[in-house]
């Protein structure tokens, strides 16, 4: 008897979850609405593991990641809309689609006859799923579910793609100054209007997204480094005040600054 592969077994295993009569209570009352956390939850989990560089850690994660995958095709089954080798197979014709470079015809030196083009090929799929009067924006499938940073990120590659953008970085960072001073402006006005204030720090951070993209710094990575900095710098605070016997809500402002300086000095040297 031909052994079952792990993929069969994993696509068996959550069926049976799903059985009406003798499936898991939870996962049977799952929809595809009351698991969307859940996969948020596993896609950044799967994420730290790989910036921890923990390499067991990033199996178990991809795994609960893929379980996700497999839990929206059992109900897309379950719906006679898909299956999951529907998705494999989806995933599988968009990258030949995507990479005629790669896949399509050789000249007769093994060149391909033709160029690499991922952002028309992609402007081609949004015309062919569109209604035919449809009037069609490059932005159409950025989807409004991305963290703000990356969406924001996402939006400006695809507008400069079609040339809707700065040739240099000095009107990019001049943009940031502008959108600076617009926040203090009306973060010190005598009667301050929060939705303003609001609006002005979107407009700032916005604009910084676009720095970042200039100089090319993915923005979502960068902020969650500078988190990561931030938190272990702060605990090495708190330590030192524990070392000394000190309470950290009554150490006074200035202490806290000079501890807070100390801690980068000593980072600074650290041996390479």
């Amino acid at each position: 008897m031909k052994k079952m592969s792990r993929m069969q077994e994993l696509l068996e295993i959550m069926e049976t979850l799903r059985d009406p009569e003798n499936g898991c209570p939870w996962d049977k009352k799952q929809t595809f609405d009351s698991i969307i956390p859940y996969t948020i939850e596993e896609t950044f989990e799967t994420v730290d593991a790989i910036e921890r560089q923990n390499w067991g850690d990033v199996r178990d994660e991809l795994g609960d990641l893929l379980f996700q995958i497999v839990f929206y095709s059992q109900l897309g089954k379950e719906q006679g809309d898909f299956e999951f080798d529907d998705v494999v197979g989806a995933i599988c014709d968009k990258l030949v689609r995507r990479h005629p470079h790669v896949f399509g015809e050789k000249d007769a030196d093994g060149n391909p006859l033709q160029a690499a083009d991922w952002e028309g090929i992609k402007a081609q799929e949004r015309a062919a799923k569109s209604e035919p009067d449809a009037e069609l924006s490059i932005l159409d499938d950025v989807p409004t579910a991305l963290p703000a940073l990356g969406r924001a990120a996402k939006l400006q590659k695809r507008c400069a793609s079609v040339g809707f953008d700065w040739d240099a970085i000095g009107p990019v960072a001049g943009k940031v100054q502008e959108e600076l001073e617009e926040v203090m402006e009306e973060a010190l006005m005598v009667d301050v209007d929060q939705a303003r204030v609001d609006e002005e720090m979107g407009d700032l951070l916005f604009s910084v997204v676009n720095l970042a993209r200039h100089v090319g710094t993915n923005p979502e990575k960068a902020l969650r480094q500078a988190n990561l900095k931030f938190e272990n710098r702060f605990r090495q605070i708190e330590m030192k005040l524990r070392e000394n016997g000190k309470n950290l809500q009554e150490t006074p402002q200035d202490e806290l600054e000079m501890l807070w300086q100390k801690v980068k000095c000593d980072e600074g040297n650290k041996p390479a």
